[in-house]
């Protein structure tokens, strides 16, 4: 039985990371561990941002962070008034990186390489005399006389705090359920809509702003609209994807949205515009050129879909096609059957239910000396450097909490 550490953390990615040298940093006397069930510690550091690992946001008002996480709004208030994104960017230069914003917000190291953050993360440990052990699958964890027991498939631990960072892992939800956590089921956030249509089939790469909105629901999401080889993608149909992951799960990814290619444009202003470009455009041919900010093959294709030939001229519409393009414009309604991963940044809806946690210090409200970071529990944000900003946030409310 291994009783060399005080602590140990289960979960070699960014926030157990995070975690073990905050703890260490603030209190150098305690031992502590990182297990680590695959070969490489960080991997999905490695992949993220495009290889260039999003590392924060710059939005620096917490009440305002909070409005980008579908889960954990209301409980990570508090917790981003205690360490929240400039403190992220203050700790990284002090730990020797420094990040840079870019236009949408998202930050990233000078260097544009994760190798960067990996970099720092593994220097750190090493310094601080912080164990990493790789090849670890926990197999079981539980309370023996005011200690946890750690089962690997090779060593067993016995230890006073054990921190829980192993992102969305089925077999640890599984090990917390035995111990009386409730666990929210993991459903996929973040990913893309799957369409086939005539109107959009042979405009990849096509981006628009736009208003999407899911018929039958609440859901709605205005942002870049991007069309792709096998449907819709873009902030705009990621967002909606994070936001409504339980309900299009429920609907088995089967649902029609509805398009506002001109975004704040609604259909009886838009036809209103139309009659005046009639009068304005009346010798030109309708298709030819966008009177909008939406390209011309994307214009083409939608005066198309509303019954109107390629030559026909502005002065020839009818009322009828009038109003059908007002329409095609504002509210296209587009079939979506089923759903794609969103590049390598998966992520999850669900995890260990909120109730149970108390965000103050982010220990287990069942189970003393028990605490989670990251992921692992029913948080997740939309893409942009907020979920690495909860892993952030989160290790450092439980190494607080932990070293003091």
């Amino acid at each position: 039985m291994n009783q060399n550490f005080d602590i140990i953390i289960v979960g070699g990615g960014a926030a157990g990371f995070f975690t073990a040298i905050n703890i260490v940093e603030k209190n150098p006397k305690l031992k502590v561990a990182i297990l680590e069930r695959g070969a490489e510690v960080l991997q999905k550091v490695r992949i993220s941002g495009g290889g260039r690992c999003n590392v924060t946001h710059a939005c620096f008002e917490p009440n305002e962070l909070v409005k980008f996480y579908p889960r954990g709004e209301k409980e990570l208030r508090g917790p981003f008034h205690q360490f929240c994104s400039g403190d992220t960017i203050e700790w990284f230069e002090k730990h020797g990186v420094e990040l840079k914003i870019e236009e949408d917000g998202r930050m990233f190291p000078v260097s544009n390489s994760s190798q960067t953050i990996i970099d720092c993360f593994l220097k750190a440990t090493q310094k601080l005399g912080i164990t990493v052990l790789t090849g670890q699958s926990v197999q079981s964890i539980f309370k023996r006389d005011n200690l946890w027991k750690v089962e690997t498939q090779n060593e067993n631990y016995l230890v006073e705090k054990l921190i829980l960072a192993t992102g969305s892992n089925p077999k640890i939800w599984e090990m917390l359920q035995q111990q009386g956590h409730a666990i929210v089921s993991p459903v996929p956030s973040l990913f893309t809509f799957n369409i086939k249509d005539s109107r959009i089939k042979e405009l990849p790469g096509v981006s628009a702003l736009a208003t999407v909105k899911v018929k039958d629901t609440k859901l709605t999401s205005s942002g870049p609209l991007l069309i792709t080889h096998w449907g819709m993608s873009g902030p705009a149909i990621l967002k909606l994807s994070a936001w409504g992951a339980r309900i299009l799960h429920d609907k088995n990814y089967q649902f029609s949205i509805f398009v506002n290619w001109l975004n704040d444009i609604d259909t009886n202003d838009a036809a209103q515009l139309l009659k005046e470009l009639k009068q304005e455009h009346a010798k030109k041919t309708v298709s030819k050129k966008s009177p909008f900010e939406l390209t011309n093959r994307l214009w083409e294709s939608l005066v198309l879909a509303s019954g109107i030939t390629a030559e026909t001229k502005w002065a020839d519409l009818s009322k009828t096609q009038l109003q059908n393009l007002a329409s095609q414009l504002t509210n296209a309604s587009f079939q979506v059957n089923g759903k794609s991963t969103f590049k390598e940044e998966f992520v999850t809806a669900g995890g260990i239910d909120l109730k149970e946690i108390n965000f103050k210090t982010m220990e287990s409200k069942l189970h003393e000396n028990l605490f989670f970071a990251g992921e692992i529990v029913n948080i997740d944000a939309i893409t942009g450097g907020f979920n690495f900003q909860n892993a952030w946030t989160s290790g450092f409310i439980v190494a607080n909490a932990i070293s003091h």
